[in-house]
This record gives structure tokens, sequence and C-alpha cells, in this order.
């Protein structure tokens, strides 16, 4: 699976090699023939020298591979090139040139001095060969045309349905892919044509490339993968080019899969852009339309692809006969999330106490990449303390961490701040207690600071998932939001800005149930959401207005009342049961920490009787 990386980053190195060499190769010459011409500018003929040695002005010659370097008396260098005669050096001695050193030639010197000359023409030939076969290998000038796709062989991939926890529907609606490429016959038969293109859509870590993976796995057959930004370059025409040779590669593999993930970066609309225009992402657009379903059909291919924003895709790519089908990969739900933690627990050794219930819990809106995340942050946990297994206390620490951010342990809150934030964590958890509601349990209270700004926390853990919360659930949460500014009135008669984060949260929840839900009693059944769009689209910035100014001033009236009435609401049980307050803020002073059990036993004995809604 791994090979056709690093091929790709061999053939590129080596191109690379390739240039640097050239360039030396091509430097060295002129220099040699540079300084090699200022250094034969001495050079003198045979007959010039045996004038010199006859005429006694030469004190010191020497001989090699008939090449004589000659010193006159007068202390300056010749070069001469000798005749081939073995009585040269008894002649030299015969002129009375008594410095005579004479190395005798040899056939060795003289293949070597041929090789040496040779070898920079012989580089430059072997250089020049490879490069002009890559460049016809790939198609164009430095293989640009050439596809990236990584070819996945289907003895190489490991990933099946198994290794996908939860998304049962998902892997329901593409079981047909992976029926129609083992057995065609079974669909021809009866006239039935399989999706030519399946579009998966979901949020990031969802598992989309996870799935198109297992598909390949199951069906056996070729599977090409390529992301949708490997086809845009900045020369015009490379994107297209890319596109053909994908699917002319593809054809030859058939049956295969061709995964193209995070297609939104080649597949936007066309001419939404702020300039306009025919760009090479457009051009590289219409190619893919093209082959998707053109004049020549392309039977036994199918198309995986995968997008987090369907929305800004081109029309023309989502209707039927290119991506027939659109399958929504939603957030894992809490019996999904269980099996998710099971397949990334079972390779990790953990101990007796963890429980993936609780984990999954504790974490809604996790996504299968967080889970992974979840599980290898309390790895690290446990293997930093030099633990045998995982415990349930190192999961719970990495859950916080992930949540509320690293344990800050050189923050040192005054005594005042600790007392101000366990009443008003105290007020979270009391009043989540005192309105016994299934979004209000609380499972942990805490007042240890944190990287990402609280000086404490209250969580809560719903019993069960809830997909149609009712309004009641949702003024109780209201309650129990606004509970940590009610709590700092009654016990300090003033507030602090610990409470931003949590009038953050309920405006707007509150926001939501007036303007989206339609949860108001003078404005009735009504939206007044405004449906806003991207501006690189080229399209309206936001639509129109649907309503008037009046309604507008009304529904601000309405979410006021509903953050006034849930204060006061807060304000009211707090004060009702001010003693349980202030011993529950004095545990918390005393513990910093309290959770699960040892929290819902403290807060029974405070309050035997919780109030219901």
């Amino acid at each position: 699976m791994e090979r056709e990386p690093l091929r790709e980053m061999r053939n590129r190195n080596l191109r690379n090699i390739a240039f640097i060499t050239i360039v030396v190769i091509l430097g060295l010459i002129l220099l040699q023939s540079w300084f090699g011409r200022d250094g034969n500018q001495n050079e003198i003929s045979w007959s010039v020298f045996r004038d010199l040695v006859e005429t006694g002005q030469v004190s010191q010659v020497t001989v090699k591979d008939d090449i004589a370097q000659a010193v006159l008396v007068d202390g300056s260098s010749l070069t001469a090139q000798l005749p081939q005669d073995v009585t040269l050096y008894s002649k030299l001695l015969d002129e009375n040139v008594q410095d005579v050193e004479y190395q005798p030639d040899s056939t060795g010197s003289i293949w070597t001095t041929i090789l040496v000359s040779m070898l920079p023409i012989l580089l430059l030939i072997a250089v020049w060969v490879y490069i002009m076969r890559r460049t016809q290998a790939g198609g164009g000038a430095l293989s640009f045309g050439q596809s990236k796709a990584k070819l996945v062989r289907p003895d190489s991939t490991e990933v099946t349905f198994d290794d996908v926890a939860g998304s049962v529907e998902v892997k329901e609606e593409v079981q047909e892919v992976v029926d129609y490429l083992k057995d065609q016959k079974r669909f021809s038969k009866l006239g039935a044509e399989i999706p030519k293109g399946i579009l998966l859509v979901g949020a990031p870590g969802t598992g989309k490339t996870l799935i198109a993976k297992a598909i390949a796995g199951e069906a056996k057959v070729p599977f090409f993968s390529i992301s949708g930004s490997d086809f845009v370059e900045m020369f015009v025409g490379v994107g297209a080019a890319r596109v053909r040779d994908m699917f002319e590669k593809a054809k030859a593999s058939a049956p295969c899969i061709i995964f193209i993930d995070e297609i939104d970066a080649v597949g936007r609309k066309r001419g939404a852009g702020l300039g306009g225009g025919h760009d090479e992402r457009e051009q590289t657009l219409n190619q893919l339309l093209a082959e998707m379903d053109g004049f020549q059909p392309n039977r036994g291919i199918i198309i995986l692809a995968a997008t987090n924003r369907p929305d800004v895709l081109d029309p023309a790519l989502l209707r039927p006969g290119r991506f027939d089908r659109s399958v929504q990969v939603p957030y894992p739900a809490q019996k999904d999330r269980v099996e998710i933690l099971q397949v990334h627990l079972r390779t990790r050794k953990i101990a007796d106490d963890v429980d993936p219930e609780i984990l999954a819990r504790k974490t809604p809106g996790f996504v299968g990449a967080d889970l992974r995340n979840l599980c290898n942050e309390a790895a690290l946990l446990a293997a930093r303390q030099d633990k045998d297994v995982i415990e349930m206390a190192d999961f719970e620490e990495a859950t916080d961490r992930l949540f509320l951010g690293l344990r800050q342990k050189s923050v040192t809150p005054t005594e005042k701040e600790r007392k101000v934030t366990a009443y008003h964590e105290g007020g979270h958890t009391l009043l989540g207690h005192l309105l016994n509601s299934e979004s209000t349990v609380v499972h942990k209270v805490s007042i240890l600071p944190r990287s990402h700004g609280s000086m404490g926390v209250t969580q809560t853990l719903p019993l069960e998932e809830r997909w149609m919360p009712t309004e009641s659930e949702f003024r109780d949460v209201l309650v129990g939001t606004l509970g940590g500014r009610a709590a700092e009135e009654v016990a300090f008669d003033e507030f602090t800005a610990g409470s931003a984060d949590d009038l953050r949260k309920a405006t707007r929840l509150a926001t939501k149930m007036v303007i989206e839900w339609g949860m108001s009693e003078e404005l009735g059944p009504i939206n007044l959401g405004r449906e806003r769009t991207n501006v690189f689209l080229g399209e309206d910035i936001i639509k129109s207005n649907e309503h008037s100014e009046e309604i507008s001033t009304l529904a601000d009236r309405e979410i006021r009342r509903l953050l006034t009435g849930a204060y006061e609401k807060a304000k009211s049980l707090l004060t009702k049961h001010r003693d349980a307050l202030d011993q529950l803020a004095q545990e918390i002073l005393q513990r910093e920490e309290i959770a699960g059990d040892e929290l819902s036993d403290l807060l029974n004995r405070l309050v035997p009787a919780p109030a219901s809604g």
C-alpha cells in the first residue's frame, strides 16, 4: 500500500539529482577549460626546448608521460611535448642538465587519461537519456500530466466492514457496490444498473475514507485513491490531463474503484467565483464530468467521493448518471460510539474498571477520529505514570483534557477566588439535582483550573441520548446554565466574569428556541432564521429578510424573557436551598473534585427529595 508513494518520491529525487548532476558537470568542464587554458600558456615545441637545453639555459627537468617540465636558469618554467625516445634521459644528461627526474610512461595512465576526459560526456549522455525516458513515460513535460492516483492492489488492503464500527445504515447502502463487483451477473440478469458514483457526505472524522477503504477490501478489486487537490496545478490543462490519465488507468484495471477524497476542492460550482471566468479548476471539473458520464461509457468503474461541503458542489456533478447516490455519514450515536471505542480498546491493555458505556455517554458529538484520539491520550497518560494497564481515571483525565484543556498546576487562585468558584460550580450542580431532568444530570464537579480559561467545571452526563428534546427540557437547561451566576448573587450579592461562557451558551440556546424552533408564546410557530451563504460562491451574502422590524423587536423581547425567567427560577431555587448550597460549596472547597457515585450520594444526603421539573 505504501509502494506507490515511495516510488513517486524516489522518482522525484532522481529527477532532482539528475538536474544537479548536469549543472555540476557543466560547471566542472567550464572550470577545467578555463584554468587548463591558463596553465598551457608556457608550452613550447620540442625544437625550442632542445635549443634551450643545448645552450645551457635549463637547470632542471622532470619527464613524465612524454611531458617535460623544465625550470630555466632564471627561475621560469616551461612545458614541452617530448618525442618517443628511450635514449632521451641520457641525452639530457649529456647536455649538462644535472637535475633530471625521469618517470617512465605506463599504459594504465593512458587509459586513465582517456577515461577522465570522456567521463563528463558519458555522464551528460546518460542523464539526458534518463530525462527523455521519464518525460515520455509521463505523457508530458516532467510528468505533469500523469495522474497522482495511488493504486492499491486487492491483496494489499486489509480493511473490511468489520473495522468500521457503527454506521450500520451506511454499510447497508454501500453493500450493493460490493455485491455488484463480486457478482455482476446477479444484477445484469434483472436489468439493474449499479450506481456509477456514490458521494459520501459527513462531518470531518466520521469515517468516510475508512468506509471507502472497507469497500475496496470487501470487493477485492483494484482501488485508485486520489485527493481533489491533486488535480489542480498552476499550469493550465494539467488537471484535465490527470483526469484523463486516471480514467485510462482505471479502464485498464476494470472492474475497479476510484476514490476522490475532498472532492469539493475540484468540484465547486462553475462560474460562481468573484472574478468568474474559465479557470484551471473549472477546466478540470469539465473533464471530470465528461469522463464520468460522456460518450464513452466507463463500464466496471465505480466512483466514490467524500466531502463535508456538499452545498458547494456543482449541480452537474450531483445529477443521476454521475453521482447517483448521496450517502450521509452521520455523527455516531451513543450505541455506535460504544462499538467504536471497543474497536480502539481491543488493541490496548485496559483495566477492569474501564466502561465503554460511560465513556460513550461522556462524549456526545465525538466522531470516530475523536474517540481514537481519546483512547490514545488515555494510553499516553497511563504510560507517563508507568502503569501496566490503562485505568478509568486515565480516560476521565483524557476526556477533561479534550473538553477543557490541560490542568494548570502553575495557576494558583486566591482563597476568595476558590470560594467564589466553589459556589459557582455548586450552583450548577445543585440545580441539576433539584430540577431532576434528564438533560441536567451532573456527573462531575471540579474547581481545578484548566488551560481553556475555566477556573472550574460542572459536567453533565445524560442517562441516554435524546434526539428530540422538549421545550420544558430546554427551559431546565437554561436554568441549570444560569445557576452559576445565580449562586454568586445569592452568596455574595455580586457577579464575576466567570459567567461569560454560561451567558453565551444560554443566549445561544434561547435564541434558537425563539428564532428557529418556534418555542415562544408571543411569536408562535414561526422560523425567523436568515439563510446565509458564502461570499466566495458569488451568490447573495444574506438573503432578504422575510419579517419586519416589529417582529425582530418582539423576538429580542422573547429571548430576553426566556433568559430572565430562567435566571429568576435559578435564584429562587438556590435561595430556598441555601443551606444545601453552603454545604456543597464547602465540600467542593475541601475535595476540589467530586464525581460519579460520590457526588450522587452527597447530593441525595443534602436534598433527599429532589423536586420534579
